[in-house]
């Protein structure tokens, strides 16, 4: 089944075509800058260069149908006509506590999608966005929404309840629901693969370090406990956002500062992290190249960075009983040895020892680095959320067809 998965963005719509008969990547690329000037459509074929297309790209519709015409086209299309797309799986970031699994979108699901926005105003908006333009472009597909929260949806309520009147939970749904389901799915099935062992036998702990960055408690499959919250705000260090805080000083540099909700939030969001620590960048390649240059600044984000993740990694070996196996993906967690080198020293007495060598030779590329004797294993593991999503619309849309 040929399936293009959507990810829609205030301004962008990442795409990606993917067999699923053979798992295989036919195309991706992204329209940036969507109603600004230059719009850009960055495309790569799986068997061709890479192709960059300047346009006018006024709003999503448009740019969905500059994909679908850069899939179609002769010099650097993988299909002949739009037919030939069977079905579009659409990232949708949050499904609040309603769905616990991806589901086909329908008006009256659509409208229930809608509803959840408050709970993801920075994210949901967007994502309604690419459904509402993959519906004008490309009329009668199936459509599924595959939700970031669903594979975290099994946690127990310790894990998911908050410190706060139990009231605030009922009334308005302030609760633990985690992000990065899809990567974590993925990774942890995959880690599972490699040790050759049914994943409801295993604990399985996976670090999702990228811009915004994760790590989840895995065991028997189902995840137990994840870092991120209420919000993508809690949990890790990340490149712009603060991670988690004592929330008494956002209320304190409100009072002092003078700050509006609005502020308030940015300040959070897009001015702390690895940025807010060094004043460097939220960039872990160009913090690391300013520790090279003894950048003290960088050099303390670095230092919290791992601190903060190996704290989470000990958490949660603790909450699963042991662990089997300890995965690094995304952008930071695959292409830095540094990262995981730091995130892992020290741990030698839970198990997790990794090989220097190893670790400096995996580099975007799956590999376990465990050191000879290690009784846990360390995978590095590229992730592959849109696989995730596209097996998920593939099943669903079958399950329709048949029913």
């Amino acid at each position: 089944m040929k399936i293009l998965v959507i990810n829609c963005g205030s301004s962008s719509v990442k795409y990606q075509l993917i067999d699923t008969d053979n798992r295989r990547s036919l195309a991706k690329g992204m329209v940036s800058r969507i109603g600004m000037s230059a719009s850009v459509l960055t495309h790569k074929p799986f068997d061709r260069p890479e192709v960059k297309v300047s346009g006018e790209i006024l709003d999503h519709i448009v740019a969905v149908e500059y994909v679908v015409s850069i899939l179609m086209s002769e010099n650097h299309g993988v299909i002949k006509d739009r037919s030939e797309i069977e079905a579009i799986g659409h990232r949708v970031v949050h499904g609040g506590e309603k769905f616990t699994e991806s589901v086909l979108i329908t008006p009256g699901l659509l409208s229930e999608i809608r509803n959840l926005i408050e709970l993801a105003p920075l994210h949901n908006p967007h994502n309604i966005r690419g459904i509402n333009a993959c519906q004008k472009a490309l009329p009668g597909i199936p459509m599924v929404a595959v939700f970031d929260t669903a594979f975290h949806h099994h946690m127990p309520a310790s894990a998911y309840i908050y410190g706060i009147p139990y009231v605030m939970y009922k009334r308005y749904g302030i609760r633990r629901y985690g992000f990065h389901g899809t990567s974590h799915k993925y990774v942890s099935a995959r880690a599972a693969e490699m040790l050759g062992k049914p994943i409801e036998e295993l604990k399985i702990i996976t670090c999702h370090l990228g811009n915004g960055a994760s790590i989840s408690a895995i065991k028997n499959g189902v995840s137990i406990d994840t870092s991120m919250g209420f919000t993508p705000l809690e949990g890790l260090i990340m490149g712009t956002r603060s991670g988690d805080l004592d929330p008494a000083i956002i209320l304190h540099i409100m009072a002092r500062e003078e700050l509006s909700l609005h502020e308030a939030n940015t300040l959070l969001n897009k001015h702390s992290g690895l940025i807010g620590i060094s004043g460097v960048s939220s960039d872990m390649r160009e913090i690391i190249e300013a520790v090279d240059e003894n950048n003290k600044k960088a050099k303390i984000a670095l230092d919290c960075y791992c601190y903060r993740l190996k704290k989470y990694i000990g958490a949660y070996t603790s909450v699963l009983s042991g662990l089997d196996a300890l995965v690094f993906t995304a952008g930071v967690g695959e292409n830095s040895p540094i990262v995981r080198q730091m995130s892992c020293e020290g741990l030698d007495f839970f198990g997790i020892k990794i090989d220097e060598g190893k670790n400096k030779e995996a580099i975007g590329k799956e590999m376990d680095i465990s050191a000879e004797g290690s009784q846990i294993h360390t995978f590095v593991i590229p992730t592959n959320e849109e696989l995730v999503i596209a097996l998920d619309t593939e099943k669903i849309v079958k399950e329709s067809l048949n029913s």
